[in-house]
């Protein structure tokens, strides 16, 4: 006898929004504390600065 399953894939993503959700928490709880964040960030605007300016001229 088949079953209507169709609410069970719903479910299903609903754990994986909620587990990477949890996941993406952890981590900016984690990169607060440190820092990673701004030093990523600082990174980042550097090479985009790079990338635009063709090598700064400042």
């Amino acid at each position: 006898m088949l079953r209507d399953e169709s609410g069970q894939a719903t479910a299903e993503y609903a754990l994986v929004i909620v587990a990477a959700a949890i996941i993406a928490l952890a981590l900016i709880t984690w990169a607060s504390g440190s820092d990673v964040l701004p030093d990523f960030f600082n990174a980042v605007v550097e090479r985009v600065k790079g990338m635009v300016g063709g090598g700064g001229t400042g």
